[in-house]
This record gives structure tokens, sequence and C-alpha cells, in this order.
């Protein structure tokens, strides 16, 4: 699907081994800056959300699933490089270019990864024939539909989370996300329905961690789960974003305890670049679907350039889809290779 010009690879290896010296040294910079400012060294600005993280969170809360530990039958999949899953079929059921039609028009599903999510997959299981085939797929909870309030009706939490097991296990599916959704429930009827899922699975899932959680938290999921999850980086979920200076504290702290870590819903291509997540999932594709554009991926550069037609032009919908959905595809593989 993908093809580099040999002059291409050059430059790309040439502008990487350059720009991953000036980010390791800015990074570095950047750690040594959190590691006073997360020991309360630091005032300003900030220390609202220092205080957030370092001086609250759910202090008398236990991790569940401590059983389980890190075995190698739940790092399989974690210890590869860094991914990026494309998403946003199930949040888009209008749309004519969503990830459910694009893909059955495309037949090497062993060169992406998809993230996709159980809330939507319920009506539309035979999906999941398509999904198995991915490089790699990545099941989400369906937390985010309930916290931005877009579902419909009552939820019985206890009903919705066994019959989220029994999609994971009639599917074996190995990669999951908890039903992060305290700010709806609270934090202890989250921890219930984590404990509750891992039994019914006996898998561990991914536990996503959000501001209020609180540092000591964040630290016990890496020390107890082998794969974990950044929220807030979106920045429309909960209270209060996550700056992006305080990425790197959280990258080496997952890393220094021997977990993967996922940033969820993070799209910046710019940002990819510089904090250097295990995985990511991005709706970003379908940007250029409503906006009328076409993306173009660089590959001597990483980048993704926008391409608008004048204004005596219509894009097709259906082709502009297509080649978008390729295009991010391709920024995908580069990401896992130099990234």
């Amino acid at each position: 699907m993908i093809m580099f010009l040999a002059s291409g690879i050059t430059r790309m290896y040439q502008f990487h081994r350059q720009t991953d010296r000036q980010t390791d040294r800015q990074t570095d910079r950047q750690t040594d800056a959190m590691k006073l400012y997360l020991a309360g060294g630091m005032s300003g600005n900030l220390s609202p959300l220092y205080q957030s993280l370092c001086g609250g969170g759910y202090k008398d809360s236990f991790l569940a699933g401590n059983g389980y530990h890190k075995t190698d039958e739940f790092l399989t999949e974690a210890q590869e490089k860094m991914k990026m899953f494309l998403a946003g079929n199930g949040y888009h059921k209008t749309d004519e270019f969503s990830l459910m039609r694009l893909t059955q028009e495309v037949t090497n599903f062993e060169d992406f990864n998809i993230l996709e999510s159980y809330y939507m997959l319920r009506d539309n299981e035979d999906f999941m024939h398509l999904l198995k085939r991915c490089k790699s797929f990545l099941l989400d909870s369906g937390a985010f539909t309930f916290m931005q309030g877009t579902h419909q009706g009552e939820i019985n939490w206890d009903e919705y989370i066994e019959q989220y097991a029994d999609l994971i296990n009639r599917w074996d599916v190995q990669l999951f996300f908890e039903l992060d959704i305290e700010i709806i429930v609270g934090m202890e009827e989250v921890e219930r329905l984590r404990a509750k899922l891992e039994k019914l699975t006996n898998k561990q899932c991914i536990p996503v961690w959000h501001l209020k959680r609180g540092k000591e938290y964040f630290i016990r999921m890496c020390e107890e789960y082998p794969y974990v999850a950044l929220g807030g980086l979106v920045g429309k979920v909960i209270n209060g974003k996550i700056p992006e200076e305080l990425y790197p504290w959280f990258i080496k702290t997952a890393h220094q305890h021997g977990a993967k870590i996922h940033g969820l819903g993070y799209t910046s291509i710019k940002g990819l670049h510089k904090y250097h997540f295990d995985s990511v999932d991005s709706t970003a594709w379908l940007a250029g679907n409503r906006g009328g554009f076409l993306y173009k991926f660089k590959p001597d550069t990483g980048t993704m350039q926008q391409l608008r037609p004048d204004g005596h032009v219509r894009l097709k919908a259906r082709e502009s889809a297509l080649n978008n959905f390729i295009e991010w595809v391709k920024f995908c593989k580069y990401a896992e290779k130099y990234l």
C-alpha cells in the first residue's frame, strides 16, 4: 500500500538522527523540570494542577486485578513499537466514510490498527470479523460516549459490563479498556466494575488515568498493569486538560515500571514526534472528510499536508474519504517505524 523512494528514506534517516538527538535533550530537560514540579519544587500557574496531581487523588482506593500481574500472556502485543489506532466509526454512524464501510474496500487488513467502541459494536458485531483481521485491534469500553452524554436511555452498569466481557471472551480480545466513568458513578464504582470485568474475562484491562486520580494512583497503575492509558488529552471529557509539559513524566514513569502507555485521543502529529507514547488513537483522519480537503502524507518529514481544491472544484466524498484513510494508514506505518 505504501511506497518510499530511496532518496526519501535517506533524508528521513538523516532527519530523524538529528531531531531524535534534539528531542532527547529537550525531553531530558523537561523530565528534570517535571521531577522538581511533581516534588513540589515549582509554583506558579500550574500549582492547582500540582495540588490535584500530587495532593488529591483517591488515596484509599486499591487497584483491582493485582493477582494477574504482568505475565507474558498479556504482554505480547504491548511490547511492540509505537502504534497509532485509527478510530471514528462508532462516533459518526451517519458518515458515509465510516471505518466500517471503508475497511470493506481495503483488503490488506494486516497493514493497519483500529480502535472501536463496544458501545457501537453492540449493534454492529459483524464488524468484528473484519477487526480481528487487522494488524492490531483495541477495544474501547464506550466510556467516552457516556462522559460526553451522547448515549440514550438509562444504563444498568452491571449488565453493560457483563455484555462487554461476553464480547471480549467470544472474540478473544486481548487489549481492552476499563469503563472509566468516575465522573458519572464515582471511583469506587469504577473499581468495582473493573474488578468484575477482569474476573469475567480472566484478563487485565487497560486502566485509564484521569487527573482526579492523583499521582500515586498512576504509579500504582504502572506497577500492577502492563498497559495503562492517559485520559484527558482531548480536553473535552473531564475538567482540567493535562498540559503537554507533563507528558514526559507520565511516559517515563510508566516505562520505569515496565508498563506501556497509551495516549487516548492524542492526534497531534507534531506532538507525536516529541512525546513517545507506546500507542495512541486518532479520529483526525475524519477532519478532511468534513472540512473538504485531502490529506497527503509526506514521508521525508513525517508530516501530513492538507490539500484544498479551488472554489470551482468539489471533492467526491467517497473517493476523498478513501484517500484520507489510506494517507493516515501511511502515517501509522511511519509512526510504528520511526516514532
